[in-house]
């Protein structure tokens, strides 16, 4: 297996990024995980493109994920400033599979020469995680060689369940409806056994006009990477397809209130599960528990409204949203909440 010392491209301290933004305090944040540059096969932007583009997008922070190199981590210690954070990572293109390393050192380059047979995907995640970083199973559907993931999802941290357009017409496109239905099957089960892997979503950006399509909103801290990792992490999170989508999603019993990724202890009492969205003219919010949608109510054109739905711990182990077009492609969805 390689060594970062194999691969790594030397790069003086003071031109990689900050690892946190000063001043920027506890508050959900919005981001993407899978950013290339011209420097990926496909990418046609440069670091200051994706910069300025990504500022334009409204995003806050992104993670650049080339393909097997670390080879433009020192490209952007320039390129930040108190608006925007950059965490390094890579793209780990294997034969049987692509994942997301997020936040490795400067310079590290995860081994990627390898397929399932080989049995080497557990000490390539041992590299990540050593680091304090995230292990992403990407676009696992995705319908070209290679793209399909073949690995399981026990040793990963989340899965990118939606990755670029949410289109089903386009030969290449991820099929993100085969990832979310795989995601969404096994999360009852993950949760019953008291550990679940948490949902993002990313552009897989490689062309003008893609990056933050989608986004990640992650309630952090700081805008700094541990933070934002730690809340990835902990389920701290949902996706919107553009930052002209806004929601909130809580659950209240009584008077306890959780918010996305946590768990409310709701006891013997009823519990409220309360969706507040902008930016959807005429969409529809879907709740979904271990038994599957259970409701779902249409918003106003305007596109904002919010919507309640009452439920208990014996009736439903979690509660996620999803909030569709008419036409039925997603415009946002969430991690759950568990009712305990």
């Amino acid at each position: 297996m390689a060594t970062d010392q194999d691969t790594a491209k030397p790069a003086s301290e003071s031109e990689f990024p900050p690892k946190r933004v000063a001043g920027r305090a506890r508050g959900w944040y919005r981001g993407d995980c899978h950013v290339h540059t011209q420097r990926s096969s496909g990418g046609e932007l440069t670091p200051e493109e994706l910069a300025t583009a990504a500022r334009e997008v409204g995003l806050e922070f992104i993670a650049i994920t080339e393909h097997n190199t670390a080879d433009t981590h020192g490209a952007w210690g320039s390129l930040t400033d108190d608006d925007l954070l950059v965490i390094l990572g890579q793209e780990v293109v294997t034969t049987t599979g692509h994942w997301l390393a997020v936040g490795i050192d400067p310079g590290q380059v995860i081994d990627w020469r390898y397929g399932i047979r080989d049995d080497l995907i557990d000490r390539a995640v041992d590299q990540v995680h050593k680091v304090g970083g995230l292990c992403i199973a990407a676009h696992p559907h995705a319908p070209y060689p290679s793209g399909v993931f073949m690995y399981p999802f026990r040793r990963f941290d989340a899965v990118e369940v939606w990755n670029g357009l949410w289109r089903s017409d386009l030969l290449w496109n991820a099929d993100n409806e085969a990832a979310l239905a795989e995601w969404g099957r096994g999360l009852a089960a993950e949760i019953h056994q008291g550990a679940w892997r948490p949902a993002i979503g990313n552009s897989d950006v490689h062309q003008a006009g893609q990056i933050g399509t989608p986004q990640t909103v992650v309630l952090a801290d700081e805008l700094g990477t541990n933070a934002l990792l730690a809340g990835i992490r902990a389920g701290h999170s949902w996706i919107a397809e553009s930052a002209e989508v806004h929601l909130t999603f809580t659950v209240r019993a009584g008077d306890r209130c959780a918010g996305i990724g946590e768990r409310s202890r709701t006891g013997e009492e009823p519990a409220a599960a309360r969706v507040e969205v902008k930016g959807v003219p005429a969409g529809v919010v879907g709740f979904h528990t271990d038994r599957g949608r259970v409701h779902h109510e249409l918003l106003p054109s305007d596109g904002m409204g919010t919507v309640e739905w009452r439920t208990s711990r014996d009736e439903s182990e979690f509660v996620r949203i999803e909030v569709r077009h008419p036409a039925g492609h997603m415009a946002a969805l969430t991690n759950p909440i568990i009712l305990t």
